[in-house]
This record gives C-alpha cells, structure tokens and sequence, in this order.
C-alpha cells in the first residue's frame, strides 16, 4: 500500500526502512526497518555512509536496545539473479517490516519507490537516510549486518578481499575474480560475474 493522502506525522508508530548492499557482486542484500521510541531518542543518526566504522558499531546495539521494533532482512544472491537487484531488493524490504514484532501504522522508505505487499501505508523519500532518523537507524542495522557477512566470507576466502572492499565492483575485486574465478555466493547475473562465467 503506497500513501494515499496518510498524514505519516500523526502515526505513532512508524517503521524507516532501508538496504545496504545493491551494487556489490557477491553476497546478500540487506534491508531493515526500524521502530523508534519517540520517549528514547538515540543521539547521532545519520546515514550510515556518513558514520566511521567504529560509530556504527556503537549505534548498532544501541538501536537494538531502545527501539520499539527492528529486524533485519535479505534477499540471497540467488533471489537478486531470478527476480533481479531491484526487485530483490523490494522482496527484502517487504520482509523485513513484516518481520517486526510491532505492526507499523506508516513505514519510510529510503529511495524513489515503496515495495508492495508492506502491512501499512507507506512513502518513499529520496535521501531518507538522511532525513528522517528511523530510516538512518535502518541503514545502520543493514550496514553494520552486511559489512559483518563480508568479514565472515573474508575468513572463509581471504585471497579475495571481502573484508577490504566489501564485495562491491573495485579494482582489487575485480582483479582477484579475473584470478581466481567466481564463489558461489557471486551474483551471476552482474556484469563482471556473468563474463567471467561464459
């Protein structure tokens, strides 16, 4: 359901959605959706890309605490090849308000599109992230999740990177694919995965 007139500032209980993850070529991509507690207010929410490494770790389990509701998502690589980045994306986000303890009255979502099939009205708004702090803590929920599944799948392939470059598109990834050949936890419909694989 998209926004149809809803005043979202009379809700009391709004869910800020984001992902983290959509360009990379391995591994899953991540949502959230967040409730915050209007009487808790979690200082320093921002944009995840915004925060150091170290600051989005202390808000982390900060959000977790004081939250009314949060849950983490994903869609797998094999979701985001059938259905295709976007609309695997869409799945997750899906998921992820549904998986709240707190049915949501309205949920905010990071970008230019609302995904169907969310449990409430809902609208989307470009830079979110930025603007609103439920879709902030959304964003570090996911950051924070994904970079963790990147560390994991470093210790597992150390010759690629991961914990570097986090699986996105860079020089060193790219050379190493080029090298060593695709995992089977790459996206094989991206460009630079799908050529090495004909």
């Amino acid at each position: 359901m998209e926004s149809l007139g809803f005043d979202f500032s009379a809700a009391k209980l709004v869910a800020g959605v984001d992902e983290v993850g959509r360009g990379p070529l391995i591994g899953n991509v991540v949502t959230a959706a967040v409730i915050l507690d209007p009487e808790n207010p979690i200082p320093g929410l921002t944009d995840s890309k915004k925060l150091t490494e170290k600051k989005r770790d202390l808000l982390y389990p900060l959000i977790q605490e004081r939250a009314l509701a949060w849950s983490i998502a994903w869609a797998t690589p094999d979701e985001i090849d059938e259905l295709n980045i976007l609309h695997a994306t869409m799945l997750a986000m899906q998921r992820a308000v549904i998986q709240l303890s707190i049915t949501p009255e309205f949920a905010l979502i990071d970008g230019n599109r609302c995904p169907p099939g969310l449990p409430c009205a809902s609208e989307a708004i470009v830079k979110g992230d930025l603007k609103e702090p439920a879709i902030s803590a959304a964003s570090i929920l996911a950051k924070v999740y994904r970079d963790r599944e990147m560390t994991e799948l470093d210790q597992r392939y150390p010759d690629y990177g991961f914990a570097k470059h986090k699986g996105y598109p860079t020089a060193l990834h790219l050379e190493k694919l080029r090298q060593l050949g695709p995992l089977p936890e790459h996206r094989r419909s991206f460009r630079p995965v799908a050529e090495l694989l004909k």
